[in-house]
């Protein structure tokens, strides 16, 4: 099984294709904020260096690029970005760090443990990736299996089968790759990646349509054209929606923790999908915000409900 590559970059006085220096406001936890997009401390698609920046490869319409944050004097964050899709993806930057999020509006008053949650994590925002296909296989691979083992399968899918960042990145940074090799990925390597029959032909049906699921659309129409696809249902088109366009009002319906959550941190007691959604109403739309922080604030507080999600089969 492959390790996570070392963070060591191979130039970290680099200056990239094209570079940008944004702003960030001092209440802005872009570490944070940032690091939720990134599906374990091994995922080859991003990297972080001991100088604190943070590196992610990413593909673009133009072509694959390679993005690292780092900050610049003033609390501003220094942009450098290399590869043909380098211009595509220093567009994205804004959203990725969270500047794109608007929270003006959100009613934490209206019950005290959200008001909590988001006094202890007030500088995480919802993050915008942009990286809408390499969402949707992650989403996927995640359906009905313990996280880590679904980070596991990215994890072995990319650093396998996926291309080398362009650029002086760190060793091992990989951009995930393109719908058309998933769909002819052989079915023993979906195997060995400990990912079943229905899943891994989740990906490949979604993966003959995904010229269609750009990061252009409005969060209801792309989730409307995933539902097209067999295998995909709302939790997953919420998983989307939330991490590659910035959704701040997805619910991930069919969650096997998520109403439980909701429920005990409200009202102190489990809830299912309907009393989630029922909780959740006064914050509509901001409910992606409100799962968020209460996720932050409480998920490590909150008793054991119910069976675990079924293990993957392991890795060989």
């Amino acid at each position: 099984m492959p390790t996570a590559p070392p963070l060591v970059p191979a130039d970290p006085a680099a200056t990239g294709d094209l570079h940008a220096v944004l702003p960030v406001p001092p209440d802005v936890d872009v570490a944070r904020t940032v690091g939720r997009l990134r599906r374990g401390p091994g995922d080859p698609t991003w990297a972080r260096s001991p100088d604190g920046s943070v590196w992610h490869a990413v593909r673009r319409p133009a072509g694959t690029a390679t993005v690292r944050l780092r900050r610049a004097g003033g609390g501003d964050v220094r942009a450098d970005a290399w590869g043909a899709g380098a211009r595509q993806a220093l567009a994205d930057v804004p959203g990725l760090l969270g500047l794109l999020d608007d929270c003006r509006g959100f009613p934490d008053h209206l019950h005290p443990a959200v008001a909590h949650a988001r006094r202890a994590h007030a500088g995480v925002r919802l993050a915008r990736s942009g990286d809408v296909w390499e969402t949707v296989v992650t989403a996927v691979l995640e359906q009905r299996v313990v996280a880590a083992d679904a980070k596991a399968s990215w994890r072995r899918l990319v650093a396998t089968h996926g291309a080398p960042a362009p650029g002086p990145v760190p060793a091992g940074l990989r951009v995930a790759p393109p719908p058309a090799d998933w769909v002819a990925m052989p079915v023993w390597e979906w195997r060995r990646a400990g990912v079943d029959a229905q899943r891994s032909d989740t990906v490949r049906r979604a993966a003959q349509v995904a010229h269609a699921f750009t990061a252009a659309l409005t969060p209801d129409e792309l989730g409307r054209r995933l539902l097209t696809v067999r295998g995909i249902g709302p939790w997953t088109v919420a998983e989307v929606t939330s991490r590659a366009l910035g959704d701040a009002d997805a619910v991930s319906v069919g969650d096997a923790h998520l109403p439980h959550l909701v429920g005990w941190a409200l009202t102190g007691r489990r809830a299912d999908d309907a009393g989630m959604l029922r909780l959740l109403e006064p914050w509509r739309g901001h409910r992606q915000r409100v799962l968020v922080l209460l996720e932050l604030a409480y998920r490590a507080r909150m008793p054991a409900y119910g069976p675990r999600a079924p293990r993957a089969a392991p890795l060989r």
